[in-house]
């Protein structure tokens, strides 16, 4: 199964925080399903470290490539499709990143593992 993992849960994940459920753990360890980060995430990630919201082991450019490696995890491109299926969502999440994965999810027909219960307000289908 082709999954897409949102940004938390991406850093939980390769933190083996408690915070992430064992389903989502189960998925993404699945050697069956493809787990595709998001550039979206990148992006955040980003700009999270390099405003002090967000501290890495490793510099981003490091840390991203070494764990999409380690992990065996894809990069999902953002395409004009995803960015035009935007402006078409309601106003229930206002974070412009979790906004691009909702549309991403929804134009790829990506299942997308987050804890974050408003996604469901998308119909999108959020696996926890």
């Amino acid at each position: 199964m082709k999954l897409l993992i949102d940004t938390h849960s991406f850093l939980w994940f390769v933190n083996n925080a408690p915070q992430l459920s064992q389903t989502a753990i189960d998925l993404i360890s699945d050697a069956n399903n493809q787990v595709c980060l998001s550039v979206a995430s990148v992006w955040e990630m980003a700009i999270k470290t390099s405003t002090g919201k967000l501290a890495l082991a490793q510099p981003v450019d490091i840390f991203v490539p070494d764990q999409l490696q380690r992990n065996d995890l894809s990069l999902l491109p953002i395409d004009l499709p995803h960015t035009l299926r935007v402006a078409s969502l309601p106003f229930h999440h206002k974070d412009p990143f979790d906004r691009l994965l909702i549309a991403q999810s929804l134009v790829e027909a990506l299942p997308i593992i987050s804890v974050d219960s408003i996604f469901d307000l998308y119909g999108v289908v959020r696996l926890w």
